[in-house]
Order: C-alpha cells, then sequence, then structure tokens
C-alpha cells in the first residue's frame, strides 16, 4: 500500500506538464508510431490513476469506519460463514494486492516516460538549430 502511494505522490511531484503525455502509448518507444488498437494514451491513464488514488484512500477509510461501526447483531448474523470468512477474505486481500501492484507499476512506467520525455525535450532544445 506504501508502494502504491508512495509512486503516486511522486508521480504527482513529477509530472508537470500532462498534456506532454497525450498521443504516447505505454509500449511506444522513440520513433514508432501509435498503437492504435484503441488502448488509452499515458494522458488518459495520468487522469485514470489520478482519479482512483482518492477512491482507494476513501475505500480505506470506509473500511475503517466499518470497521469500528460493527455491531453485536451483524456477529451474530455472520457466525454462520465463520469457515468461509478466512478463504473469502484471503482470496479479496490477494487480489486488492494485485491490483494495488498493477497500478504501482502503472503509476511507476509512466513516471519514467515522462522524464525520458523531458529529456528528449531538453536534449533536442540543446542542438542548434539549422
Amino acid at each position: 500500500m506504501e508502494q502504491y502511494f508512495s509512486a503516486t505522490h511522486k508521480m504527482e511531484q513529477e509530472v508537470m506538464f500532462p498534456s506532454l503525455l497525450r498521443g504516447v502509448f505505454p509500449q511506444q518507444q522513440h520513433g514508432e508510431a501509435p498503437d492504435a488498437d484503441g488502448h488509452t494514451d499515458l494522458y488518459e491513464r495520468y487522469q485514470q490513476l489520478k482519479a482512483i488514488k482518492p477512491m482507494v484512500e476513501k475505500g480505506l477509510a470506509s473500511v475503517n469506519d466499518q470497521n469500528s461501526s460493527s455491531t453485536d447483531a451483524d456477529t451474530a448474523e455472520d457466525e454462520g460463514v465463520d469457515g468461509n470468512l478466512e478463504e473469502r477474505l484471503s482470496h479479496h486481500v490477494n487480489g486488492l494486492q494485485q491490483v494495488l501492484t498493477d497500478l504501482t507499476k502503472n503509476t511507476k512506467a509512466l513516471t519514467r516516460r515522462y522524464s525520458q520525455i523531458l529529456e528528449e525535450i531538453n536534449l533536442s532544445d540543446d542542438q542548434p538549430s539549422s
């Protein structure tokens, strides 16, 4: 979880001009034609990643709120499924961990690609025009 928040924070700090990500696709290398299979460009992915962060934060807060507000009646109702709870919880935690890992990878890849774009811009600015 901390890796995800750290990667998202770094992305927010480094990506000062998100519009530079327009038309750049995740697997697109310098000089390669864009992938036109309907994949989202990095600008759209940046917007998605920024939109997801508050949902993750809010989701964690609501889970904490739900845990603190559970009643004895809820406990009595759920006694019949106790044997399955551990398995269900494990399944959901594993799923959440995989989603957060994927989000972290996407965030780090986007930040790296943005840095590469800035380097390319700086290199082209340093070359004298003819």
